[in-house]
Parts: C-alpha cells; structure tokens; sequence
C-alpha cells in the first residue's frame, strides 16, 4: 500500500492547530461576553441565572457551566444577589413571587433545556464528524488486516456451528430410537398382561 507523503501529514496537523486557535479565540470571545452579561445584570439589579446570561451572552448553557471564569462569576452574582436580599424583603410576599415571576422562571427553564438539546445535537454531530474522519484516515492495510480476521473467526464459527448442528442430528436420531423402543416396550407389557389368566 501507498503511504501518505510527510507533507500530507503536516498539514494536516497545520490544519488541527488553526482550528484549535479558532476554537480558542471564539472561547475567550463567548467568555468576555458572559462575564460583560453577568455584569449588566448585577448593574441593572436583574435576576441572575445560568439561564438568563446564556441568553443575554448568546451563548449555551453547557458553556457557561465547562468554562470555569465564567461559571465562578454567575455564582458569584447569584450570591451576591442573595446577600441583598434584604432589599426585596421590604415587598409583600405576593409580589416576591408573583405569577408572573414564575412563569418568567419556567420560560428561562424552557429555554435552558432547548439549548442543553441544541447543544447536545451539535455534540452528536462532531463525534459523528470525528468518527468518520478517522475512519476515512485509518491505515489500508489495518481494515484488510481486520476483515481478514473477521472472516477466519466466521469461518470457525460457521465450523462449530455445523459440528453443533451434526451432534444435535445425532442426538435427534437417538431420541427417535429411544420413543421407538418405549412404544414397543409398552406394547409388549400390554400383551403380556392381557395373557395372564384372570386379569
């Protein structure tokens, strides 16, 4: 088999590094505007939620909870949100949680878990993108290689399966020969019985 010239592989790996310094710049991107999100919303004094800064950020949610910096600050909003929640308890408790706050909630939730599936649809394609990549640069000879054992192993199972199948043919015949028996067996006691006098 041909092997691939050197250069094949350089760049192939020139192409790898440029997408991880793009991925890389787009993560600090997605991160200055999360941060810049959590901020907006402690200024304005706007709930804080994984939710609401994936929305104002325009990004996921899975980002926000694998990108450590970003993660921290939401937390560090939420809590300091809880720490002036002496603020809010001046208001009746109705309008602390209003009808309308709550369906706000389950809008944000509704939204969250359409985004964890976006997010998951995008997941599933790149591993299936990567899988088919490496199959496609997988080496010849090794899927030769492969198929060739596949087919030795087929072929001693198809082997046991025959001897199985010859052993079980055997043992058919046997129990025949063995109803064949009984049956005459049965038949010889009834004759016998009726012969004794008397029965």
């Amino acid at each position: 088999m041909k092997r691939p010239a050197p250069s094949n592989a350089n760049d192939r790996d020139a192409r790898v590094e440029r997408l991880r310094a793009s991925r890389a710049q787009d993560s600090e991107t997605k991160t200055a505007r999360a941060l810049e999100a959590v901020n907006g919303l402690l200024r304005t004094g706007r709930r804080i939620t994984v939710a609401q800064v994936a929305r104002e950020a325009a990004v996921s949610t899975w980002f926000i909870y694998n990108q450590p910096r970003v993660h921290e600050a939401v937390e560090a909003g939420i809590s300091a949100q809880r720490a002036q929640g002496h603020r809010i308890s001046s208001y009746p408790a109705a309008q602390q949680v209003s009808s309308a706050g709550l369906q706000t909630d389950l809008a944000l939730a509704r939204e969250e878990i359409k985004d964890l599936k976006r997010e998951r649809d995008r997941l599933r394609e790149r591993v299936r993108l990567s899988l088919g990549a490496e199959l496609e640069e997988a080496d010849r000879a090794q899927l030769v290689g492969r198929v060739q054992e596949l087919e030795r192993e087929n072929a001693v199972l198809r082997a046991k399966l025959g001897k199985s199948q010859e052993c079980c043919s055997a043992l058919e015949g046997r129990l025949r020969e063995a109803e064949d028996d009984l049956t005459a067996a049965r038949a010889s006691l009834r004759r016998a019985m009726r012969a004794v006098p008397g029965s």
